[in-house]
């Protein structure tokens, strides 16, 4: 009971601001700025203290005549930020839209500042008051990433320092292949964790073989206070929804926990003629006790989506880039989306002994997509013109993914420890058919063509592929001096296998079975207890390809290959702001044609960057975060000599994201919010002769919170592509228009 009533506590100071009695000046052990005065006099901070005259030497000019006797100054209350309790997340950090800290897969829970990489973790008060729909609203406050399909489009799709992470490679809870393989709904989300840069030592392969960097979802859980809230929504033109969070904990200590949240909506987007149809439910329950947590998730996703978002291939050939048509037009009229997705995971962890953790975790998805899928060739040209193909594309994918390892604290001689020795699995079958219209109709991105009639009947889809990724993997951080230097070593080892069938005869067509090791060595220094300089090289792994018909090599197995990233940094926590900067080099091999006709990896795109982002509370009742990225994606021993030292296509070299949230002074309860996100043009193809033109999105919002029959009520607006502007989002030759001026309203109450 003693622990139980300390963890309480500490559960309490978590939350409490840090720089509630905090001089901007002045820093405490352990990252908070608090007294430098304390500091310099040799004063030991340890919860509150108090100072006497007697303390303090002061100069005979300016000693009093007559000293009556001691003077007491006012107490000084000293309150330092504890870590999370095990189970718990780390807490938000000032200004509440970003974490102090996060999951790193094998490593476990960290504070940003002990980390040698580039995380963020975006929390879900960012999520709600710029009103995301998926995790992908949420993801383009970081200057490094940016999404390259459009909102309402198919999926989700994202560009990391450069490189394409698929919505395939979001994680849930640590691990892969769980969440839909389209798109993640906000309302699920708790925590966005977003690791830059290759992530394989940490979380393994990717399944879709994602090097750029890493994307976690945490899911929400029952918080101490209870919660039931309802939330209207509208989005623009005429899409109105409703969702229910709900959430109690239970027992002794609040051990257990359940929430609910669940979401409807329905009618027109974004895109004209078209309609969004969306259905999810999502429970959470959990136990934390002394010295077990435990905790389940089930989601159900359903989106019925009539008219999606378009995208299309651009002629490589082409004179000239067409101008982008309006946004809200679709360039294939008569597109269906029909995604179900069922997901059951869990997770467990247990400390042995005080030094000693276990945890597992598994999770099952079932998925499915039903599509009128357009398929157009050739590509656009200058003018728009196209021709199109309609087709039934219909797909499934089951799977099961897991993890087991144990995590260990120890010391030898000044050394501290952290061992963590970690197994992941993942198993996927998938399958799919692909049913085309005997025809093509002739038509263009300015005036769209209906798609043509498919008469063959629809079929079921037939399993194409059985994928299976194990590996094992050893990890060791090392600190002394304090925490004040953090090595990081470790490797896994993977083994990657795959299945290929054909759709039709169900015969197997080909085998994939290979394995690879991938080392990770990260280093934090902590010059001042504010101050963290780091430096890591990691390794990203992408299972090979299996080459196809047209070459020397066809059928062969090329091994997995490797991708490397070497960065360096600094972070400045200032008490209320976090500065970071950073310099990487991410190199990816490219594959190409011989001069013996055989594919193989010879090439490479090369991405140099420069990072820089800052986020906090600016000033009392103002909040913000910036970042900015700075590229050079360069294409080196090309097999096209003219491309060498040229920009990867679809590559921008210079992002800005930035951010402002402020309470008003002038009305209780009235923040106003702005958002700013550039991106310069990229080209259309290796060979540099074309570039698309370069964008700005500005966004704004207010939110007003009240009371309303002893209710508390938040009302919240906001308005994404403020200027309604038109503007390709691009991965080279294949692009989409970013979404059109869009207005979200909502109004939550809680009960």
């Amino acid at each position: 009971m003693k622990r139980a009533h300390g963890e309480a506590a500490l559960r309490q100071a978590a939350h409490r601001r840090s720089d509630t009695c905090a001089a901007p000046d002045a820093f405490v052990p352990g990252l908070r700025p608090v007294a430098m005065a304390a500091h310099l006099a040799g004063a030991v901070l340890a919860g509150s203290f108090s100072f006497s005259s007697a303390a303090h030497a002061q100069s005979p000019a300016t000693a009093p005549a007559a000293t009556p006797g001691p003077t007491t100054l006012p107490s000084l209350q000293v309150t330092a930020t504890p870590g999370p309790l095990p189970g718990e997340l780390p807490p938000p950090y000032a200004g509440g839209q970003v974490a102090r800290g996060g999951s790193l897969g094998l490593l476990g829970a960290k504070d940003t500042m002990d980390t040698p990489f580039s995380t963020v973790n975006y929390t879900s008060d960012l999520i709600e008051n710029q009103q995301a729909r998926t995790a992908a609203d949420t993801l383009i406050n970081d200057a490094s990433v940016r999404l390259t399909t459009g909102s309402n489009g198919f999926d989700d799709t994202f560009q990391i320092r450069g490189f394409t992470v698929p919505s395939s490679d979001v994680g849930f809870n640590g691990l892969y292949g769980l969440v839909s393989s389209n798109r993640v709904p906000a309302q699920l989300i708790e925590r966005i964790e977003l690791l830059k840069g290759p992530g394989a030592l940490i979380n393994g392969i990717a399944p879709g073989g994602s090097i750029g960097g890493g994307i976690n979802i945490v899911s929400k859980r029952a918080g101490d206070v209870p919660l039931t809230r309802l939330t209207t929504t509208y989005q623009s033109d005429s899409n109105f929804g409703l969702h229910v969070d709900t959430g109690r904990r239970f027992g002794e200590n609040n051990a257990w926990g359940v929430r609910f949240n669940g979401l409807l909506r329905d009618g027109e987007a974004s895109i004209d003629d078209g309609n969004v149809r969306s259905g999810v439910g999502a429970l959470a329950v959990d136990y934390r006790g002394e010295r077990l947590r435990w905790s389940f998730d089930a989601v159900i996703q359903r989106d019925d989506t009539d008219n999606f978002r378009p995208q299309i291939g651009i002629l490589p050939t082409t004179t000239a880039i067409p101008a982008p048509p309006d946004a809200r037009s679709n360039w294939y009229p008569g597109t269906t989306l029909l995604q179900k997705d069922k997901t059951v995971a869990s997770n467990i962890e247990l400390d042995l002994t005080e030094s000693l953790t276990a945890y597992a975790g598994i999770g099952y998805r079932d998925g499915s997509n039903d599509q009128i899928f357009p398929v157009s060739g050739p590509a656009v040209n200058a003018l728009g013109n196209f021709s199109v193909r309609s087709s039934y594309y219909d797909s499934y994918t089951e799977t099961v993914s897991g993890t087991a390892g144990v995590r260990w604290r120890f010391e030898t001689g000044p050394i501290r420890h952290s061992l963590n020795v970690g197994y992941s699995g993942f198993k996927q079958e998938a399958g799919n058919v692909y049913i085309q219209s005997a025809g093509t109709n002739a038509s263009n991105i300015y005036r769209p063509s209906p798609l043509p009639v498919i008469t063959a009947p629809r079929t079921d889809p037939q399993k194409a592929s059985d994928t299976t990724l194990t590996s094992v993997a050893v990890a060791d951080t090392l600190s002394v001096l304090d925490d004040r230097v953090l090595l990081t070593v470790g490797v896994r080892d993977q083994t990657v296998k795959v299945d290929s069938y054909s759709t039709t005869t169900g015969a197997l067509t080909s085998k994939y079975d290979a394995s690879a090791t991938t080392p990770l060595a990260g280093l934090v220094v902590k010059p001042l207890d504010y101050v963290s300089v780091y430096a890591n090289y990691a390794e990203g792994l992408t299972r090979g390809t299996i080459v196809g018909a047209g070459y020397a090599n066809t059928g062969a197995v090329l091994a997995p290959y490797k991708s490397k990233q070497y960065e360096a940094g600094v972070k400045v926590d200032w008490g209320t702001i976090t500065t970071a900067a950073a310099v990487f080099q991410l190199s990816k091999p490219n594959s190409i044609r011989t001069a013996s006709n055989e594919l193989a990896y010879d090439g490479e795109q090369r991405n140099r960057g420069l990072e820089l982002s800052a986020y906090g509370e600016l000033l009392p009742g103002l909040r913000g975060m910036a970042s900015a990225s700075f590229l050079k994606p360069e294409l080196t021993r090309t097999a096209v000599a003219s491309e060498q030292g040229n920009d990867a296509a679809g590559v921008p070299d210079k992002t800005f994201s930035a951010g402002l949230d402020w309470d008003t002074p002038w009305v209780d309860g009235l923040a106003l919010n702005g958002r700013v996100i550039y991106t310069s043009g990229s080209y259309l193809t290796n060979a540099n002769t074309l570039r698309f033109d370069d964008w700005t999105r500005v966004d704004i919002g207010a939110r007003y919170n009240a009371t309303v029959a002893g209710k508390p009520v938040v009302l919240r607006a906001n308005v994404e592509n403020l200027f309604d502007k038109n503007y390709w989002l691009t991965t080279g030759t294949y692009v989409t228009v970013g979404a059109p001026r869009t207005v979200l309203l909502s109004a939550s109450v809680d009960f």
